[in-house]
């Protein structure tokens, strides 16, 4: 059994590729059953921050093959405008890698509380689809294990920053006084969520939030402050809005050149400032032509994030020492599984032997009582147990190396189909 992972995240590609790569959580489950045409067992982790393939197969360059397809016929990119983008990772880089991501420190936003949840939803979704085995179902409860120790044990959380919160700064910093500027939403999922309590809490009166789905934003203004509004009113919101942040979980763009060029005609020569946080993105690029208009998109907010990161250097060393005894112990765990059926075929074919030889002896020997014939027994049992006892505890404790298939070849072993799935 090899494990193997496949993916891009926002260190190796920038918000155009990413966005092609994304797969929401409507899709999730489409997704994951295409998945299963590559491989037998995955999980698609897709946030803002990347997009990844964690898969178990027989062979490790099979799986990161499989994957590296996957992602290559479910995206519009032709091969060399996504593999310059891909890692692939395998083994202790997996496992420290993905530990790392639920930890919060492979996210823009160091110690962000969201990625937590998210990994734990893309377990879930891919034991609903039937995609998880054994390996792949520990080394994810295992890294979100970390993560709640990370949060727990250290300050890495402690009044972390959001995308949300970061994007609210980011319109501090060009229109400074927003309690007269009127704020729009556009999304009522949980960055919608966070964006409305962040501007709130800064002080801002005048904040719309605008959604597919009218209940979400009337319930989320309801506890949070501002009014709902729907789509069809957006353009009308638009002409007098001073900052508009996008966040919505949907395929295509919501906020279109036609719609801002209407509004911007209708309203002074003050500029709006739109934040696109979403991915794939709700905003149509071409919006940054038009006079007076300010985009911004996710990688733009990389400067506010660096500086997050750097107050929290000394947190991150802590992480890190939590992220290695995580590693090592899931390691261990993982060296044994992998060796465990080597062991059970080594054991049965000693047991084999042992147990023929020993019948045949009995039908020579008539004569012994039961008495004797239970000392021989037990005789020959201790012996097997004493002479496969050190191969068997190497096979164990062999760190970075596995003699599985050399073991296998040398005792003329027959494994296959033993991993519990």
């Amino acid at each position: 059994m090899q494990l193997s992972l496949a993916g891009i995240n926002h260190r190796t590609a920038p918000v155009a590729v990413r966005e092609k790569v994304a797969i929401s959580a409507d899709r999730l489950h489409d997704s994951l059953a295409v998945l299963h045409r590559y491989v037998p067992h995955g999980i698609i982790l897709s946030t803002c921050n990347r997009s990844e393939i964690y898969a178990a197969g027989s062979r490790n360059d099979d799986v990161s093959k499989a994957c590296i397809e996957f992602l290559k016929d479910t995206t519009h990119l032709a091969d060399d405008g996504l593999c310059q983008h891909i890692y692939i990772l395998s083994g202790r880089d997996l496992v420290k890698h993905l530990f790392e991501v639920t930890c919060g420190l492979d996210s823009m936003v160091i110690g962000e509380y969201e990625v937590l949840g998210q990994v734990r939803q893309s377990l879930e979704a891919a034991e609903k689809a039937g995609m998880v085995n054994l390996p792949l179902r520990h080394i994810f409860q295992s890294a979100i294990r970390s993560g709640r120790r990370a949060r727990e044990e250290t300050g890495i959380s402690k009044n972390a920053l959001s995308i949300s919160s970061i994007a609210v700064n980011k319109a501090l910093d060009i229109i400074p006084d927003i309690s007269n500027a009127k704020i729009i939403i556009i999304g009522a999922g949980e960055a919608g969520r966070l964006a409305v309590k962040v501007a709130g809490s800064r002080g801002a009166s005048k904040i719309v939030v605008v959604s597919r789905t009218e209940e979400r934003a009337v319930s989320l203004t309801a506890e949070l402050g501002g009014r709902p509004a729907s789509p069809e009113q957006l353009t009308q919101e638009l002409c007098d809005a001073n900052i508009v942040i996008t966040c919505a979980a949907s395929p295509h763009p919501v906020l279109r050149v036609k719609q801002v060029s209407e509004a911007m005609r209708k309203r002074p020569g003050w500029p709006m400032i739109v934040l696109d946080i979403a991915m794939p993105r709700n905003v149509e690029p071409a919006i940054q032509e038009i006079d007076n208009v300010h985009l911004y998109n996710i990688d733009d907010l990389n400067d506010i994030a660096n500086g997050h990161r750097q107050q929290r250097e000394r947190e991150i060393s802590t992480v890190e020492k939590i992220i290695g005894e995580e590693v090592d112990m899931l390691m261990k765990w993982w060296q044994f599984y992998r060796v465990r059926p080597v062991i059970k075929s080594i054991m049965a074919k000693a047991e084999k032997i042992r147990s023929t030889q020993y019948n045949r002896s009995l039908r020579k020997l008539p004569s012994l009582s039961v008495e004797e014939r239970l000392s021989i027994d037990l005789l020959t049992r201790s012996i097997v147990d004493k002479l496969l006892r050190d191969p068997i505890m190497y096979l164990r404790s062999a760190k970075g190396t596995d003699h599985s298939e050399f073991i296998s070849r040398l005792y003329s072993l027959d494994n296959d189909g033993d991993h519990e799935k």
